[in-house]
């Protein structure tokens, strides 16, 4: 094998490597010989076929298995021996020219190919025990339980009947049957009876709830309304339409009184055990606050620490996932570049910054948590494993099946581990004093936006805002009278 460097520029690199012809037909022979046992061919017994025989039928496959063996070794090798380290999968690049694989499938010529790859740079880990944090630590106060069972007793408020006389009122709930029609014709997902509806909750499409305000019980309207033009089913977008609808209730909400029977009814033995409840739950999400706030800041202070050259296609990658999103998502929303106070060059410009931090910071975790030895257990992956199929009720299989058949999905579930593993390490070397702040304080942003977050563009978004799930036609069909997201 030769190996010869014809690129070192920045952290690119290119090799050319040769393999000679009979270094591959010596590896051809080793594997036709091994055939030999395994093979049954009519006329001979087993383990008695002559290698050549076996060649004449089987060459041109073994040969074509060979040279792929070949260049996977011979790649890995040449980087081991060079003490490289890629920064992604290299690019593989195999003659072109048909004759000439020809040649080298018929074992009469050396296979050239040349590998391209960016290498992980090199840099210098900073000592983490001068790295000064300041964790936020926010008490659980009496005022921030009773706000939060103050809100539990309204999700679970009840409902009394107004009233024949009684006109219903924006918060009230109204249950009705209703048959919605399109130029006289009834369509399907527009019928429903009994159906609960609490007036100003958005949860139909527009003007319908508002029609409904000062209706009584027995009541028999005609609202006219128009499908949004964005509505999930293709056939409703932009239609008018009339509905018949029968007021058979109209109910006022009464708050629950929060009151040893109103812990009982959350499963509690008393208001005490479930204010202490409560208590634990608001305890739990202040730290978990509290650790997001020390981990951004934290990342800042490595951001603004660590500069070096990126493997330019992983920055190009990285943008290229976070661009498609954005756009996604203004797609979604029926919104342009102009609606968030930006451009699209300024936009790209933002967000590719975001790429480039995401990819240094990567690669700064990466670094600190292998000379740490942070490692990632496959029983932590299986928690992690579990917990993802959770959240497909009545898919767990079929999910659990995909996560185990595809390695690649296996370690998107490992790298967050590893995350949260290095940044734990680096909170404990790192000098970390706590400061005793409101509740007001923890939750909020800090006065200089995050890079994540560019001025401009995400001004009104998130700087990679998630996919938006799309509602299914047939989900959309099963109620279509209710506003489509």
């Amino acid at each position: 094998m030769e190996v010869t460097e014809s690129l070192s520029e920045g952290l690119k690199r290119e090799l050319k490597i040769v393999l000679g012809a009979s270094e591959l037909s010596e590896q051809m022979t080793a594997r036709l010989n091994e055939l030999k046992s395994q093979v049954r061919i009519n006329g001979f017994r087993p383990g008695k076929v002559p290698v050549g025989h076996i060649r004449k039928l089987y060459g041109r496959s073994v040969m074509a298995e060979v040279v792929q063996q070949a260049v996977t070794d011979s790649s890995q090798k040449a980087l081991d021996e060079r003490s490289e380290r890629p920064a992604y999968q290299p690019e593989i690049k195999l003659p072109e020219d048909q004759a000439e694989m020809e040649n080298i499938i018929e074992g009469n010529g050396d296979l050239a190919y040349t590998m391209a790859f960016e290498v992980v740079p090199d840099f210098e880990q900073q000592d983490l025990t001068v790295l000064k944090l300041e964790r936020l630590v926010a008490d659980v106060e009496d005022s921030h339980i009773d706000e939060t069972l103050a809100d539990l007793a309204k999700q679970h408020r009840d409902f009394e009947e107004r009233g024949k006389a009684g006109k219903a009122e924006t918060g009230d709930r109204v249950t009705i049957d209703f048959v919605g029609k399109i130029d006289g014709v009834a369509f399907e997902g527009g019928s429903q009876e009994n159906a609960p509806l609490e007036l100003g909750s958005n949860s139909f499409i527009p003007g319908f709830e508002d029609q409904l305000v000062g209706a009584k019980a027995g009541d028999e309207l005609e609202i006219k309304v128009s499908f949004p033009d964005g509505y999930g089913v293709e056939e409703l977008a932009g239609k008018p339409a009339v509905f018949g609808v029968n007021v058979k209730e109209v109910a006022q909400p009464v708050d629950a009184v929060i009151d040893d029977a109103f812990a009982s009814r959350l499963g509690f033995e008393d208001i005490s055990k479930l204010r202490e409840a409560v208590s634990g739950q608001i305890e739990r999400e202040f730290e978990m606050v509290a650790n997001s706030q020390l981990k951004r800041q934290m990342l800042d202070k490595l951001d603004d620490v660590y500069k070096f050259d990126l493997p330019e296609r992983l920055v190009e990658q990285e943008f290229e996932q976070i661009w498609q999103q954005v756009t996604q998502e203004l797609e979604n929303n029926q919104k342009t570049f102009e609606d968030e106070d930006t451009t699209e060059e300024d936009a790209r410009t933002e967000y590719r910054q975001i790429a480039e931090r995401r990819v240094r910071l990567g690669l700064v975790l990466g670094e600190i948590g292998e000379k740490a030895s942070v490692s990632v257990t496959e029983e932590e992956v299986n928690r992690a494993l579990i917990e993802r199929v959770r959240q497909f009720p009545g898919q767990e299989k079929q999910v659990y099946e995909f996560y185990k058949e595809n390695p690649q999905a296996l370690l998107e579930l490992r790298g967050p581990i590893f995350e949260q593993k290095v940044i734990d390490h680096i909170a404990e070397q790192a000098q970390v004093t706590d400061k005793t702040v409101s509740k007001d304080e923890l939750f909020r942003d800090p006065e200089d936006e995050p890079a994540e977050k560019p001025k401009k563009a995400a001004s009104k978004k998130k700087a990679s805002p998630k996919k938006a799930a799309a509602p299914t036609k047939a989900g959309a069909k099963k109620a279509a009278v209710k506003k489509s997201d």
